[in-house]
C-alpha cells in the first residue's frame, strides 16, 4: 500500500486586508482598479469572502502590491500523508450483470 499526500490551502485575504486598515470589499476595488484590475465590487466580495479555486496571477500580484505581502502570506499551504483507506469484509460491490442493464434493441416493425 502506498501513502497518498493531501494538499489543503488556506486563503488569507480577509486577515491580511484588516492587518492593513482595509475592513471591506468596496474598499478594495478602487485599489485594484488603479492597478489596472477592473474587477465588479460583487467579484471582489467573493474574493474577500470566499476562498477562491483559481484566481489569475495578475489579481495575486495586485493584491500583494495592495497589502505588501508575498504570495505566501496570502496563501498559505499545507499537505499531509493519509492512509489508504482499508478495506472491510463486505465492503467489495458485487459484480454487476450487463445484460440486466444494458437496454434492449428497438424493433421497428410497419404499421
Amino acid at each position: 500500500m502506498s501513502m497518498k499526500r493531501q494538499v489543503s490551502y488556506r486563503w488569507r485575504l480577509r486577515e491580511m486586508m484588516a492587518t492593513h486598515g482595509v475592513f471591506t470589499a468596496t474598499e478594495l476595488v478602487p485599489l485594484l482598479h488603479e492597478r489596472g484590475i477592473d474587477l465588479s465590487a460583487s467579484q471582489v466580495h467573493r474574493l474577500v469572502t470566499g476562498t477562491p479555486e483559481r484566481l489569475s496571477l495578475p489579481v495575486l500580484a495586485a493584491l500583494c502590491d495592495i497589502l505588501d505581502a508575498s504570495p505566501a502570506e496570502l496563501i498559505v499551504t499545507s499537505a499531509a500523508n493519509v492512509a489508504p483507506r482499508k478495506a472491510v469484509a463486505g465492503d467489495a460491490l458485487a459484480p454487476v450483470d450487463l445484460a440486466t442493464v444494458r437496454p434492449r434493441r428497438a424493433r421497428v416493425r410497419p404499421d
